[in-house]
């Protein structure tokens, strides 16, 4: 149904004003009640933003996710730093943004800490046993989820599969996959609109903030590229510690090529901390996402935990405490810098068929990405030896049968049959998951 000129005004204003204050109380309680990865957080979004506040009408709610969906990075806390700067401009941008993310990094710190120093306990592996096989679970039913949305035409499907050999048998470099599939979504998916149309009523439109100007644009960028980059700059020529160079440089390469959430990051990671770098194993990653479900804010504080590992591990507390800095700034500044960047123009980006059109094909491509990661995981969790066979350009990894470990297969039927079939929330079958891990670990 079309509306008028003076309706689409009222739908692009928020209902009510807000003060800084009441932005920096009202982020703080989403900040720590953002459990559920990005469904549970936007929920929680829309619930107190749109129902309760009225900061924000349906509409603007609606196309402020859909500008965020365009963007790298998590999508959740880049909604809330969109719906600060809508209220209050950059200063209220920058609360509701940090506010997202910092109760979630300082609880992530705390298991960060108590993860490296209590490793060595012999009742943690069994809950840790567990986690794992649980998060398996949370990463095939994420996989599900997202290719019932993105696979949506048979190029789709032949991108993701793409993707997925790409990635598991050739080894290609995860910005590789992301790059070529925008580039061909571009050219030949360009009439890709199903998620706007999906999350805007048909027929509905919200106007351009604001004219284009160079110079504003100009200035954000510069001061954005200077936040972002300048301690990459100081730990290069300051520091000295080659670690933390390659660590700096890794994660500001992540922050450019994050789409598709917390899921498709581990599969970038798992690539090269795992096996280009070495700085951790297949288990500690997945510890560290099992960690990150459990606490609130975006899933990517993941990254968090990586971060503090690796740095324990090449240089003890220290260092570890210098990683997670240093990770943290150059995976969250960007983010900031992608909304200031693009939120005032983001009607004349959502508009644009050839960038909808690479949204959906990286999007499908994410789809073969988790898939990847699934089935890596699911190998490296449930069998204690499996071999990396390299036939020319191809890479195979063939498990051993015989050394299954049936308690994660056992732990990992239970958890599927508490989400699937009961929908019992995440947290309870972590919980579960870890116990009964913790049970199978003494008893076996």
């Amino acid at each position: 149904m079309a509306v008028s000129a003076t309706d689409e005004a009222k739908m692009s204003t928020a209902s009510k004003s807000a003060r800084l204050g009441d932005i920096l109380w009202v982020f703080v309680k989403i900040g720590l009640l953002s459990f559920g990865g990005p469904a549970g957080q936007i929920a929680l979004m829309h619930r107190i933003l749109v129902d309760e506040k009225e900061w924000l009408d349906e509409q603007s709610f609606l196309h402020a996710l859909n500008f965020c969906m365009l963007l790298p990075g998590p999508e959740a806390m880049q909604l809330a730093t969109f719906a600060g700067w809508r209220l209050r401009g950059v200063s209220g941008g920058l609360i509701a943004g940090g506010l997202f993310v910092l109760p979630g990094a300082v609880v992530m710190l705390i298991l960060s800490i108590s993860y490296v120093a209590f490793s060595g306990q012999s009742m943690l592996s069994g809950i840790f046993l567990g986690v794992k096989a649980a998060i398996l679970v949370v990463v095939v039913q994420a996989l599900i989820t997202l290719s019932r949305r993105a696979l949506t035409q048979t190029q789709h499907y032949v991108i993701s599969g793409a993707a997925f050999v790409g990635l598991f048998f050739l080894n290609l470099p995860y910005p590789v996959i992301v790059i070529a599939s925008g580039v061909y979504g571009a050219f030949f998916l360009s009439a890709y609109h199903k998620r706007l149309q999906i999350l805007s009523p048909e027929g509905t439109q919200i106007p351009e903030l604001s004219a284009f100007s160079f110079g504003r644009f100009a200035i954000t960028l510069g001061l954005g590229l200077c936040l972002w980059l300048c301690p990459l700059a100081i730990v290069f020529w300051g520091v000295g510690v080659p670690f933390l160079v390659e660590l700096g440089w890794f994660f500001s390469k992540l922050a450019l090529v994050t789409f598709g959430g917390a899921y498709a990051v581990l599969a970038y990671m798992a690539q090269d901390v795992v096996g280009a770098y070495g700085w951790l194993n297949p288990a500690q990653v997945l510890d560290g996402l099992g960690l990150a479900e459990t606490t609130p804010g975006p899933l990517i504080l993941v990254t968090q935990f990586v971060a503090f590992v690796a740095g324990f591990q090449q240089g003890g507390y220290a260092l570890a405490l210098m990683a997670v800095s240093l990770g943290l700034w150059v995976t969250f500044v960007p983010c900031f810098l992608w909304i200031f960047l693009g939120a005032p123009y983001f009607q004349r980006l959502s508009s644009q068929p050839r960038l909808w059109g690479a949204l959906g094909a990286v999007t499908a491509a994410v789809v073969g990405v988790i898939l990847n990661l699934s089935v890596w995981f699911a190998l490296q969790v449930s069998f204690e030896t499996v071999v990396e066979l390299r036939m020319g350009l191809l890479t195979f990894w063939l498990p051993q049968l015989a050394s299954v470990d049936l308690r994660v297969i056992a732990i990992a039927t239970l958890s599927t049959i508490l989400i699937w079939r009961f929908k019992l929330a995440l947290g309870w079958v972590l919980m579960g998951a870890a116990g009964f891990g913790l049970l199978l670990d003494l008893l076996f």
